[in-house]
């Protein structure tokens, strides 16, 4: 045997077949592959429809998509069936070049393929594509030659498509879909590029009866009035309304042979609601696919001007700045991974000369008169908001004065409290009123973060010498304790909202038992506690609502008319 042999590299089939298929993670990828395949084949008038058909008692997808372009003769239609073979890939202007586009249909249990060109009409038809890659089969395909129709164009019939599964296909989720991610969404007319400018699309998916006419193009917002006009007619709600947009078009700066085209329309969110009913709002129902701003606007690099990735973070330098743009950057020569997904294959130095080109764009608005404009409209808003918010707290707050429960308790009036804050103000009062009123002396106050009160035990030892702890205050106490027990000398509430023996969990996860113990004499009180065994303290809770009536004869009635204070 010779010491030196070849190894020529070899493909398996089926399994490329079968990751190129399964490749396209969004289902809804297959109505992009054919509208790219349709419109490079020069059409103009689309059909797509999505039926439920009964076989055998069992529910089964039937997708057919219809086109007028130039159709296929066998070596279209071999390339169609093929993986890696595309009859555009010397065509700088077609959309499709890596031939993996159709293999999505491939995920199905049938597809059938009747086309026209040049006056001959054949038909193809391959059986349980998906289920005989698995069986480690290549399908064949069966061609005939039919009675020739009188006009060029393609239908594809695909069934079984995503193991029937329909959920994505409903008449508003492809539309969405059709407007954002494929090439009947480009956003070239207004670049000037009218080429498909009478395109249209007949649209059917599940839940709709009948067709819907889709003309090409993505829709933007109608720019808005002057910013002045627009504080006039909305006054606080003005930045909603407002609508603004940018187009550029030019060269990489370092290879000006490599063009860019570019939109950046500012809206406000009244003004995306009006134009997309798919973005969530409140008041509106939620259906499936509605989405928020944030996870569909800001920056989208394109390519053939179909949005491939959001690079949002390119703008982004306070947090959320992007909500406000609905802007697409096209670059004919970003490379793309195999499912069209992401630029990854981009070489950097032309990633980075658009991210300048994105950065330019961002700056120039920003540093514009509409910009300031805008800005100055959402100060003004927020002054007007404030405003009208703090009348009606004033009102809220009146109401809630004439609705409160008081008493009176040593020519003092105290009040009920509904929050936090309002039990910290009484435990205060109380203990101006009686400097022992608490077995301890609060020092300092401050909710901003951590807990409440730094207090000492009592009021003659010497802050300098005294052992200092928290107290906690609390409207209702709960059993998920947001603070930590350590450090923890006593809880004040108002009331709670636990049973004797449950456990108590602070924010580290330690566990303690709560323990009521009820009064033992008339003057006494019912004592709560956080007991932990393996601690020497026990963490009292002074519940107000029982402390001050037990041990104090402090009852609380409502407020009445004649009250004065």
């Amino acid at each position: 045997m010779s010491n030196k042999f070849t190894i020529v590299p070899t493909v398996d089939e089926t399994q490329e077949f079968i990751e190129i298929a399964n490749d396209f993670s969004n289902p809804l990828d297959l109505v992009r592959e054919a509208i790219s395949n349709s419109l490079d084949a020069n059409a103009r008038k689309l059909k797509i429809g999505f039926n439920v058909i009964k076989e055998c008692g069992e529910s089964i997808l039937e997708i057919c998509l219809i086109d007028d372009g130039d159709g296929m003769d066998k070596n279209g239609l071999q390339s169609f069936f093929d993986l890696g073979n595309s009859m555009n890939r010397e065509k700088p202007e077609s959309i499709g070049e890596k031939g993996h586009g159709t293999k999505v249909y491939f995920n199905s249990s049938s597809i059938s393929v009747t086309t026209t060109k040049d006056g001959l009409t054949l038909h193809a038809y391959m059986d349980e594509p998906i289920r005989k890659l698995y069986n480690r089969e290549i399908p064949d395909v069966k061609v005939e030659k039919i009675e020739n129709r009188k006009h060029d164009g393609t239908e594809i019939i695909i069934r079984g498509y995503n193991n029937n599964r329909r959920d994505k296909f409903t008449h508003r989720l492809l539309k969405d879909y059709i407007l954002w991610f494929t090439k009947f969404g480009s956003f070239e007319l207004l670049v000037e590029i009218d080429k498909l400018k009478n395109a249209s699309i007949d649209l059917k998916g599940l839940g709709q009866d009948k067709y819907e006419k889709i003309s090409f193009g993505h829709i933007f917002p109608k720019e808005s009035a002057t910013v002045q006009k627009l504080f006039e007619q909305y006054l606080v709600s003005a930045p909603d309304y407002y609508s603004k947009r940018i187009i550029k078009q030019g060269s990489l700066k370092n290879s000006p042979e490599i063009k860019y085209q570019a939109v950046f329309s500012i809206e406000g969110n009244k003004v995306k609601q009006q134009s997309n009913e798919m973005i969530r709002r409140p008041g509106k129902q939620r259906e499936v696919g509605d989405y928020t701003v944030q996870e569909r606007y800001g920056v989208w690099l394109c390519k053939d001007f179909i949005p491939i990735q959001r690079k949002n973070e390119w703008i982004t330098y306070k947090g959320s700045e992007y909500i406000k743009f609905h802007a697409f950057l096209n670059c004919q020569d970003l490379r793309l991974t195999a499912n069209r997904g992401s630029i990854d294959n981009t070489p950097s130095e032309i990633i980075d000369d658009i991210k300048e080109v994105v950065k330019s764009i961002y700056n120039e608005i920003i540093e514009s008169n509409d910009w300031t404009e805008m800005e100055w409209l959402e100060s003004e808003a927020d002054a007007h908001r404030t405003a009208e918010k703090e009348r009606k707290e004033f009102d809220w707050r009146n109401k809630k004065i004439l609705k409160s429960n008081i008493c009176h308790y040593k020519n003092h009036v105290l009040v009920e409290p509904q929050r936090e804050s309002g039990v910290f103000a009484l435990a205060l009062q109380l203990s101006t009123i009686e400097y022992d009123f608490f077995p301890f002396e609060m020092l300092d106050y401050d909710t901003h973060s951590g807990l409440d009160v730094i207090a000492k035990g009592d009021n003659t030892t010497p802050i300098t010498s005294a052992k200092l702890f928290y107290v906690e205050f609390k409207n209702y106490l709960i059993k998920d304790f947001n603070h930590s027990f350590e450090n923890l000398y006593s809880i004040v509430c108002w009331d709670i909202d636990i049973k004797h023996d449950e456990i108590v969990r602070d924010l580290n996860k330690n566990e303690r038992k709560l323990q009521i113990i009820q009064p033992e004499s008339e003057n006494d009180y019912t004592k709560y506690y956080l007991d932990d065994p393996r601690s020497t303290h026990k963490i009292e809770i002074f519940v107000l609502k029982d402390y001050l009536r037990q041990k104090y004869d402090i009852e609380f009635r409502p407020r009445t008319v004649k009250d004065t204070v």
